[in-house]
């Protein structure tokens, strides 16, 4: 009785082997082309991007889309975005902004030697010597730019747009102007309202909303 079930027991794992190696006379057979085949080509993505510029050199298009970008970005240079949220003042403010930093790493020279430590407070004014205030303006309106170059010359300050075209101003007034590229001197100082200046007041810079008087301001 015990060879009996060791012999089927013996019959199936010869099955089980049968069935995942396949029988030991068997042979690989050639079964013939099932379909068509191709073969795998991969697109040279440079060599497309060149075939379509070439194309659009040759039409021209591309000439035109130069001409439309250079038009677009001479139009952002000439009047840039105007800087959100600024309005005129309707009353007077002032404040006191200090400038001093905190160092969050050490600063070391390319010898090694520490030129400012961790945690030390530094203040630039200490280092840096102003001598122009900042004079922030919409460009838009004649009155608070009117008022700006009355009260200002270059050598006294810098007339800093928040809204118009610095290149159009300069063109008719003979001076020069900047812009607060995406608002970042306004929001540094926290001037919500123009005409605003900036001056120097020891270690500290001293901020200030003007409110000018009734026609003197659009």
């Amino acid at each position: 009785m015990r060879r009996a079930i060791d012999l089927v027991a013996g019959l199936c794992c010869l099955g089980c082997a049968l069935l995942l190696t396949g029988s030991g006379a068997s042979q690989a057979r050639d079964y013939g082309q099932m379909g068509q085949t191709f073969p795998v080509i991969e697109t040279d993505l440079l060599a497309t991007i060149e075939s379509r510029l070439r194309r659009a050199e040759a039409s021209g298009e591309l000439d035109r889309v130069n001409a439309m970008f250079a038009k677009k970005v001479e139009a952002k240079v000439k009047r840039p975005t105007p800087v959100a949220g600024i309005t005129a003042a309707e009353r007077p403010r002032q404040w006191k902004f200090d400038p001093t930093v905190t160092i969050e790493r050490d600063i070391r020279d390319q010898k090694g030697n520490l030129i400012a430590a961790a945690g030390q407070k530094i203040n630039p004014l200490d280092f840096v010597v102003l001598r122009q205030d900042l004079v922030f303006v919409d460009g838009d309106s004649p009155g608070q730019l009117d008022w700006a170059t009355r009260q200002y010359v270059d050598a006294k300050a810098k007339i800093i747009f928040v809204n118009g075209s610095p290149f159009e101003a300069m063109g008719s007034r003979k001076r020069r102007f900047y812009f607060d590229q995406d608002g970042k001197l306004t929001s540094k100082f926290g001037i919500r309202h123009t005409p605003a200046v900036v001056t120097r007041a020891g270690n500290v810079m001293h901020v200030s909303e003007v409110v000018l008087r009734p026609g003197k301001a659009d």
